[in-house]
């Protein structure tokens, strides 16, 4: 993956596994243990990699309930040591970070000490209803903290994010996505489903796809082995979670059988119908 967006000549992954981290030090559920949660995320990043996904996103999905945005530092300090585990267990793999709710800035911080390619943001522009109360996007914020952190790192920016809806109208999915492109400078967009491990709304997937953005659009839940193919027929790529986990259960380990099929599944897609920006 090289430099910052579309019309770099960068070339962005296609399949990136989910690595999603146990409870970390100050969560409510945390376990009392670091070492313990960093050998769980190597566990699942050297699994992902040798089943052949071409990408890893770090995520602190144990940390429930979420900050709506700003993180404590003691989660961006877990987030770093974290990262750099799962870079150690999967040498050369390009490294996503999403620091949950909301929080780009630290995700940013995590990808300047770490060299992760690049950051999710759960609601990049305008703003969201969810369990957490009002998420509001700071582009305006994000992409100056970049320029100044990590100017090489990328933005994949969500679609009316899982677990969420908008606040007030929502416009036409076509033109959010030119709004998160085009006003807001996201990378790349995220189709999600309506919460962890549901599938797409394939009528709002078609609509990113077609935005005429020049963006990439990532599948952001819901994928399967029996589905991916069909999915990417009209998204770029897709990230994975939930259905490469033991039984189907996202706070399960990932299972490499489960990897290996979801991995032979994508591949007659890949490259098939979109060219890399």
């Amino acid at each position: 993956m090289r430099g910052r967006g579309p019309g770099t000549g960068g070339e962005w992954p296609r399949l990136v596994g989910m690595v999603h981290l146990g409870p970390l030090p100050g969560a409510p559920r945390y376990g009392g243990s670091l070492e313990a949660v960093l050998e769980a995320a190597r566990w699942d990043a050297r699994a992902l990699a040798e089943a052949g996904f071409e990408a890893l996103m770090v995520e602190n999905f144990g940390d429930v309930p979420f900050y709506p945005d700003a993180v404590p530092p003691e989660t961006v300090a877990a987030m770093i040591a974290a990262v750099l585990a799962v870079g150690q267990a999967a040498p050369g793999m390009p490294l996503g970070v999403n620091v949950l709710r909301n929080d780009a800035r630290a995700a940013l911080a995590v990808a300047a000490a770490t060299g992760a390619a690049f950051v999710r943001v759960n609601v990049h522009a305008g703003a969201a209803v969810a369990d957490q109360g009002l998420l509001v996007g700071r582009a305006h914020e994000t992409l100056r903290a970049r320029a100044s952190l990590c100017p090489g790192t990328r933005i994949l920016a969500d679609v009316r994010v899982k677990h969420a809806r908008p606040l007030g109208e929502a416009p036409a999915a076509a033109d959010e996505c030119r709004e998160l492109v085009g006003r807001a400078l996201a990378d790349g967009l995220v189709v999600s489903g309506i919460a962890t491990g549901a599938p797409p709304d394939l009528a709002m997937l078609a609509a990113a796809a077609g935005a005429g953005t020049g963006a990439p659009v990532f599948i952001g839940s819901g994928a399967t082995a029996e589905t991916v193919p069909e999915l990417l027929r009209l998204a770029w790529g897709v990230i994975a979670g939930t259905s490469l986990k033991a039984g189907g259960d996202v706070r399960a380990p990932v299972d490499p059988d489960r990897a290996r099929r979801f991995v032979e599944a994508a591949a007659p897609s890949r490259g098939a119908s979109f060219k890399s920006p």
